[in-house]
C-alpha cells in the first residue's frame, strides 16, 4: 500500500481558482492523497476571491498568505519567504502550480531550491513577447519544474526547442474547460442577464486589464471611443477590473463612459455570473488569456485586444482573432460578427473536461 502522499496546490489570482478546482476534485478519488490548497494572497480583492471559491467549490484553503498588491519584485519576494515556512510546516511530497502569475513562479523556486518536485499546470504556452511579466514566469517556471502538462501541441514544440526532456512533458488537455464544463449547467441558474436587463445575444461582453492596454493614455482614450463605434443595437456589459478603474479615473475618462448609455460598468463579477454572461454574448471583446480559451469551447466569437497570444490554438482551431490595439480592425471584425458573417470554430484536441483526471492519474502514479 502507497504511503499518505501530501500534494500542496497554490493559487494566487482569480484565474488560478478555476484551474485548481478540478484538480481538487480529481483527488479526493485517491484515499492516499491529502490535497491541499495555499492561496497566496496576490490578488487583493479578497471579497472575490470568497466568491470565487464558493462558485467553484473549493474547500477554503488549508493557508492563506495575505500577501496584496506591490511590484512584481515585492509580490515575489514577499510570497518567497512566506511559501517556505509553509514547505516546512507542510513538508509536501509536491508542489503543484498553475498558469503564470507571480505565485507561480516564486513557489516553484522555493519549492525546488527545498528539492521538492514540482508539476507545473498550463505548461509550455508562449507569447515570445518579453516584455509581458508573464511570459518571464512561464519560462522560468517551465525551465526548472519535474512535470509538464500541456493545454495544446504548441506547448510541446516550445518546451523542447528550450531543451526540455520528453520524459517530463505531458499533452493533458485544459483545466480551465474542465471547470468550464463542470459548471455550465449551475451557470444556467444565473439570473445576471436579467438582472443587467440584457438579451441574449443582444450585447458584447468586455474585459480589459493588461498594462499595454490600461496604463497607455493615449490607448484608453481610443478605447473609451472604441465603445461608441461598435455595432449599433448592441449594449455593451464591462465588468470593471480595479487597476482598469483606476486608469480610467486617473485619465479622467470615466465620465465618457457613463454618458454612452449603451454600456453598464460593473464591479468585478462571480465565476457563474461570468459564465452566464460570456455564453450568452454575441461576442466577446477582451485581453485575457483564458478568456480566449473558454470562447474558444463555447463557440463565441473573440476579438482579443493584444498583439500576441501564448494560445495559438485559440485562433488556429477556435473562434479567436487577435487585433490588437488596431480600432479599425476591431471595428471592422465586430460588424462582421454583427451580421453573421463570423469566424467559426472547433473544440481543440483534449479539451473534454477530463484533463484533470489525467493529471491526477499521472502525479499518483509517479508517487
Amino acid at each position: 500500500m502507497k504511503k499518505k502522499l501530501t500534494f500542496l496546490s497554490v493559487v494566487g489570482a482569480r484565474p488560478n481558482f478555476m484551474k485548481v478546482a478540478p484538480i481538487d476534485r480529481a483527488f479526493r478519488k485517491y484515499e492516499n492523497v491529502n490535497h491541499l490548497i495555499l492561496h497566496t494572497g496576490q490578488h487583493y480583492d479578497k471579497n472575490m476571491s470568497k466568491i470565487f471559491f464558493e462558485d467553484l467549490e473549493l474547500p477554503q484553503p488549508s493557508e492563506y498568505l495575505g500577501i496584496g498588491s506591490g511590484t512584481h519584485a515585492e509580490q515575489t519576494a514577499k510570497v518567497m519567504i512566506e511559501f517556505e515556512k509553509i514547505i516546512d510546516k507542510v513538508k509536501p511530497d509536491l508542489v503543484i502550480v498553475v498558469g503564470d502569475v507571480n505565485s507561480t513562479v516564486a513557489c516553484t523556486l522555493v519549492s525546488v531550491k527545498k528539492g521538492i518536485p514540482v508539476a507545473h499546470i498550463e505548461a509550455g504556452l508562449r507569447s515570445f513577447d518579453r516584455t509581458m511579466p508573464e511570459e518571464i514566469n512561464r519560462i522560468v517556471t517551465d525551465s526548472i519544474s519535474d512535470f509538464l502538462f500541456v493545454t495544446e501541441k504548441s506547448g510541446i514544440d516550445n518546451l523542447k526547442k528550450e531543451g526540455i526532456a520528453d520524459n517530463k512533458i505531458y499533452f493533458v488537455g485544459n483545466v480551465m474547460i474542465d471547470s468550464l464544463k463542470y459548471h455550465l449547467e449551475k451557470s444556467e441558474n444565473s439570473k445576471i442577464v436579467s438582472d443587467l436587463n440584457l438579451e441574449k445575444q443582444k450585447y458584447i461582453l468586455v474585459t480589459l486589464h493588461r498594462p499595454s492596454n490600461v496604463d497607455d493614455e493615449n490607448i484608453l482614450k481610443q478605447i473609451a471611443k472604441m465603445f461608441s463605434d461598435l455595432p449599433i443595437g448592441y449594449k455593451i456589459v464591462f465588468p470593471v477590473h480595479p487597476r482598469t478603474k483606476k486608469m480610467f479615473e486617473e485619465y479622467n475618462l470615466t465620465n465618457h463612459l457613463n454618458l454612452n448609455d449603451r454600456i453598464k460598468l460593473t464591479e468585478p463579477i462571480g465565476y457563474l455570473d461570468f459564465l452566464s454572461l460570456m455564453k450568452n454574448a454575441k461576442m466577446v471583446i477582451t485581453d485575457s488569456g483564458g478568456i480566449q480559451e473558454e470562447t474558444t469551447y463555447l463557440q463565441i466569437p473573440c476579438i482579443t485586444m493584444r498583439k500576441n497570444t501564448e494560445r495559438p490554438i485559440t485562433i488556429e482551431v477556435g473562434t479567436n482573432i487577435l487585433c490588437g490595439n488596431d480600432f479599425e480592425m476591431i471595428k471592422t471584425e465586430a460588424e462582421k460578427i454583427a451580421g453573421g458573417k463570423n469566424k467559426l470554430g472547433n473544440i481543440p484536441e483534449l479539451w473534454d473536461g477530463n484533463a484533470a483526471n489525467r493529471i491526477a492519474e499521472i502525479l499518483y502514479n509517479k508517487f
